[in-house]
């Protein structure tokens, strides 16, 4: 009834968002439990990207390629400053705005540096690792890395279910890194969600956005606080509620806008109610 009724009610909704195609899966534990749109159709993910390069590098952690307490970046920043968006950089370039572990700045740099740090301790170009140590064991065949690592991977619905799932039971980390990678990093920071405005705090993990007590919020306001993921600028949003044991998946051809932050809070919120 569940399926039926998201399907049915929910995710068609989708079809009404302006843009010319889309898909959206919500996934439980085990399985997918409804799905619309061509769940194999590629888009580009954006910044949803970043999910999936910091797994890369945790697998790299685990290891012993690198470590989160490696320098990398400004001066007095780590990788775990990079990935935790703590680590001062501006947004495109190696500007530093301020110091290490003092204000969430959220860059895209840091994450091309936390790449290129990993690139010169693997020896390998970090496309060919994200490509080995993720999209090849979870099976993400038709997900690839075609540019940097904050906002140019190209997925599918069907792809981010499957990494979905693998966030829910993970396989590829043991669960305590897994765990530490979504809990908050440096605690109190306050910052900006572009797009969405300044909160203080502003809780990030080592690659996922946590939801915590934000509101407004693109993940909606029945999101446990313990909820997290990403949403992307090419129109498309990823989140899992590690407490209901559930994931959403959105993916459009529509660019970020004002029609998202009017649709996507109420969107997630109508799916949570849903399976509920």
């Amino acid at each position: 009834m569940a399926s039926e009724t998201l399907t049915s009610e929910t995710l068609q909704s989708i079809d009404t968002w302006g843009a010319q195609h889309a898909a959206a899966s919500v996934v439980g534990q085990r399985d997918v439990l409804a799905s619309h749109g061509d769940s194999h159709r590629r888009f580009p993910v954006a910044s949803v990207t970043k999910l999936i390069s910091s797994l890369a590098i945790l697998v790299a952690v685990e290891e012993g390629t690198v470590s989160l307490e490696d320098q990398a970046g400004p001066p007095g920043s780590t990788l775990r400053h990079l990935l935790s968006h703590s680590s001062g950089l501006s947004f495109e370039t190696d500007d530093v705005a301020a110091a290490p572990g003092v204000k969430r700045i959220y860059s895209n740099r840091g994450y091309e540096l936390a790449a290129e740090h990993l690139e010169a301790r693997a020896e390998m170009p970090f496309a060919q690792y994200l490509s080995e140590a993720v999209l090849e064991p979870l099976g993400l065949l038709d997900t690839s890395l075609d540019g940097s690592a904050a906002t140019d991977a190209v997925s599918t619905s069907a792809d981010l279910c499957l990494l979905a799932r693998e966030m829910l039971s993970p396989t590829l980390l043991d669960s305590s890194t897994w765990s530490m990678a979504t809990q908050v990093q440096f605690p109190d920071l306050a910052g900006v969600v572009p797009g969405w405005g300044r909160y203080e705090p502003c809780p990030w993990g080592l690659g996922p956005e946590l939801h915590g007590d934000k509101n407004p919020h693109w993940m909606g306001q029945t999101a446990s606080a313990q909820t997290y993921g990403h949403f992307g600028a090419s129109g498309c949003f990823f989140w899992v509620d590690p407490v209901r044991r559930l994931a959403c998946i959105v993916l459009t051809d529509r660019d970020f806008g004002d029609w998202a932050i009017n649709l996507w809070p109420g969107f997630c919120d109508q799916v949570r109610a849903s399976i509920l």
